[in-house]
C-alpha cells in the first residue's frame, strides 16, 4: 500500500489501527487472541497502530509492545498522555502538566517496550493549563528523542493553531464519520490551513455504521451505553443512517463498513486533507474487509444518499459537550 503523509513528515499506512478494540471496554477479551489480531493487521499491510495509556489502564500499551518487539521496524506506533481512569469504569480526570506528561512518556515508553513513540497525542484537554505550555513540555520529549510527531485529540480550531505555533503537529484525532461530522466547520479547515493529518476514531461509528450494532447487542457493561445515540430510542431513529449505508453497499457489492470507511476517505479528497482511519476489530477477517474499502469508489448520488442520511442523526457523540471539540468551539477555548 502507497503511505499517506500525515503532517510533520510523518508516513503512516492508509488505513490505521485503533487498540481500544481489543481491551475490556466492549466486553472481555483474550490477549492471546488480541495480538494475532495485531499480527494480521501488519501483515496486511496496516503500519500504524494507536493505543493510549488509559486503554485497559496499560494493558493495551503491553499488548502493543509485544507486537512491537517482534516488528518494531515495520509499526508506527501512536499512544496518549491525559486521561486518567478507565474507558470501562469511567475517567478520573484529565491532566496535561508538564510533570505529568514527564511521568507518563515514561510509563508508556516501558509498557510498549521501546526507546522512542512515533507519535506522541495529548488526549484530552486539560482546561486547567494553556494549551501552549502543554505542547512545550510535549515538544520537549521530541528534543530528548523520546518521541518523533507530536498530535492533539479533541481539540478545537483555535487550540489547534496555537498548539502549532509552539511545535508542529502532525495530527489531529477525533470522531469522525457519516454520522460525526462535526469537525468539518472549524476543525478540519483548521487543520489543512496548517497541513496537519487527521485520524478519525470511530470511523464506523462504535460499531454501529456496519449495521452490526442494536439496542440488544450491547451487553451490561458495554461503555456504549453512556454515548446519548446509542439509547434505544436514539438507536432506532439512526437506523435510517445504517438503511442508507446499506443500500449503497448492495449497489457496489460492498459491506456497509468498506461503504463508511470509503466516504472518509472520499471526504478527505473533497476537504483536500490527508485522512488515516483506524477502525479497531477483534476479528483478523474484518481487518481484510477494511482494507477493501481503499479501492471501493462512490459515485456523486451515493455521496449524496450518505449525505442526507448524516444530517438527520439524533443524539450527540457525548454525555459531556467538553469532553470533545464540538462542546468547546463557541468558546474558543485557549
Amino acid at each position: 500500500m502507497t503511505a499517506v503523509q500525515l503532517g510533520d513528515g510523518l508516513n503512516v499506512s492508509p488505513l490505521g489501527f485503533g487498540g481500544m478494540a481489543l481491551t475490556p471496554v466492549y466486553g472481555g477479551i483474550d490477549p492471546e487472541e488480541g495480538l494475532q489480531t495485531l499480527r494480521h493487521a501488519v501483515d496486511a499491510g496496516i503500519t500504524f497502530i494507536d493505543t493510549a495509556d488509559v486503554y485497559g489502564a496499560g494493558s493495551n500499551e503491553e499488548l502493543v509492545g509485544r507486537l512491537l518487539k517482534e516488528r518494531r521496524d515495520d509499526i508506527q506506533v501512536a499512544t496518549k498522555f491525559g486521561i486518567e481512569g478507565n474507558p470501562a469504569d469511567g475517567y478520573t480526570g484529565v491532566r496535561g502538566d508538564a510533570p505529568y506528561i514527564r511521568q507518563a512518556v515514561e510509563a508508556s515508553l516501558r509498557r510498549l517496550d521501546t526507546d522512542v513513540i512515533d507519535l506522541y497525542y495529548m488526549h484530552r484537554r486539560d482546561l486547567r493549563v494553556p494549551i501552549v505550555e502543554t505542547v512545550e513540555a510535549m515538544a520537549e520529549l521530541v528534543r530528548e528523542g523520546k518521541v518523533r510527531h507530536l498530535g492533539l485529540s479533541e481539540v478545537t480550531a483555535e487550540e489547534l493553531r496555537q498548539a502549532n505555533a509552539v511545535h508542529p503537529i502532525a495530527a489531529i484525532q477525533s470522531e469522525w464519520s457519516i454520522w460525526s461530522r462535526d469537525v468539518e466547520l472549524n476543525v478540519v479547515p483548521a487543520a489543512k490551513e496548517l497541513g496537519v493529518g487527521f485520524v478519525p476514531y470511530s470511523p464506523l461509528g462504535r460499531g454501529f455504521l456496519t449495521g452490526t450494532v442494536s439496542a440488544n447487542d450491547l451487553g451490561e457493561n458495554d461503555f456504549r451505553h453512556k454515548i446519548p445515540r446509542f439509547g434505544d430510542e436514539a438507536l432506532d431513529a439512526n437506523q435510517a443512517v445504517v438503511a442508507a449505508i446499506r443500500e449503497v453497499a448492495s449497489e457496489l457489492d460492498a459491506t456497509p463498513a468498506q461503504v463508511a470507511l470509503a466516504w472518509l476517505f472520499t471526504q478527505g479528497q473533497r476537504l483536500g486533507i490527508s485522512v488515516v482511519p483506524i477502525p479497531g476489530t477483534r476479528k483478523p477477517h474484518r481487518i481484510d474487509e477494511n482494507l477493501g474499502a481503499l479501492s471501493l469508489q462512490l459515485g456523486t448520488a451515493q455521496l449524496e444518499m450518505l449525505d442526507q442520511a448524516a444530517a438527520a442523526v439524533v443524539g450527540s457523540r457525548s454525555s459531556d459537550p467538553n469532553w470533545v471539540s464540538e462542546g468547546r468551539e463557541a468558546g474558543n477555548v485557549g
